[in-house]
């Protein structure tokens, strides 16, 4: 599989290369997807986020050495000035190495560009004790994002969702 040239964006450091925003590239995300079962290990679920990376606006993390997508950023639009996180992941063997941030910092460049003035992000609430949810929550706050409501039952009674936000 060829890698994606980007068209509109380009943030590139030694290290850390993203790009986008593209179109139709779940092929390149669907591998970190089933990396990370701890929060991705409902396949109904994950069919529901490739579907909507093919047609939603995706930033891509790639590595240099081996060149491969290594992390991903799927972003929705709401309203004119607000949109929303949809879905996100890097793989676990670049965790903590700076590209969640790459990936969110690209993104949240290219919102403000189009006029978008909140971004919102939803994952498991602290209700549910998850130690991996916990790191992304913690994630989420070192970025700026704002916990603003707890849906105990958006989802479902075992995974309550919190809504965070960020004024871009």
């Amino acid at each position: 599989m060829q890698l994606p040239k980007s068209t509109n964006l380009k943030i590139s450091t030694q290290k850390i290369s993203v790009q986008g925003p593209f179109l139709e590239k779940a092929d390149f995300c669907e591998p970190i997807l089933h990396a990370l079962p701890e929060w991705f290990g409902i396949e109904e679920a994950n069919q529901d986020y490739l579907d909507a990376i093919d047609r939603l606006p995706t930033f891509l993390a790639l590595s240099r050495e081996p060149e491969r997508v290594i992390g991903f950023l799927t972003i929705y639009r709401h309203f004119p000035t607000a949109a929303e996180i949809y879905v996100a992941g890097v793989h676990p063997d670049y965790h903590r190495r700076g590209w969640g941030r790459a990936l969110l910092q690209a993104a949240e460049a290219y919102l403000r560009k189009q006029g978008i003035e909140y971004l919102q992000v939803k994952t498991l609430s602290p209700s549910n004790p998850d130690l991996g949810y916990a790191q992304t929550r913690a994630f989420y706050l070192a970025m700026g994002f704002t916990p603003l409501e707890e849906f105990k039952s958006l989802w479902n009674e075992n995974n309550p969702a919190l809504l965070l936000i960020k004024k871009l």
